[in-house]
């Protein structure tokens, strides 16, 4: 195996300096709870049939319930939903308490937010795969929606929208 020299303030540095979109993981714990986490590890896997890919801490809690309910939401969050994102990426008993925008019950019973995402894919744990520290979740999607909002960027540190309309680069 290959050593490396890298240091983790220079992953993170390295890593973001890349605009992402903010997703939260949402699933239902042991007790039938609501839990999740902020993630921005989240990509299009395959059309047919239609999957997705998300990357968990280890040490999540998320990623237990994920592991016992079989199932998750990957809520892709709007320019308005900084709050949900800075909530669910705490390590707090109830992540869910006071958090603005009203969620619904997915197909599965995966919290869903109806407000402050401008979509959301409703999946089926389908495989995992452990590397390093992270646990990549491959979700079967069963459902999901999108909406005409604008999504919710997360740069260098920070929270920031992305505008719609922008000219195109040639």
């Amino acid at each position: 195996m290959q050593t490396t020299t890298i240091t983790s303030q220079d992953y993170r540095r390295i890593f973001g300096s890349l605009p992402t979109t903010v997703a939260v993981v949402t699933t239902r714990d042991e007790a039938g709870g609501p839990t999740g986490t902020t993630t921005n590890t989240v990509t299009a896997l395959s059309l047919d049939p239609p999957m997705l890919l998300v990357c968990l801490d280890l040490g999540s809690a998320t990623l237990a319930a994920v592991r016992r309910h079989g199932f998750f939401a990957v809520n892709f969050l709007a320019e308005t939903g900084a709050e949900i994102s800075r909530r669910l990426a705490q390590r707090a008993a109830d992540k869910f308490s006071g958090v603005r925008s009203a969620s619904v019950e997915g197909i599965a019973g995966s919290p869903v937010f109806a407000e402050d995402v401008v979509a959301h894919a409703e999946c089926t744990l389908h495989e995992e795969i452990v590397v390093g520290d992270h646990a990549i979740l491959i979700g079967l999607i069963s459902g999901g929606s999108a909406h005409e909002r604008a999504p919710l960027m997360y740069h260098r540190g920070v929270y920031s929208p992305w505008r719609p309309g922008a000219p195109a680069l040639p």
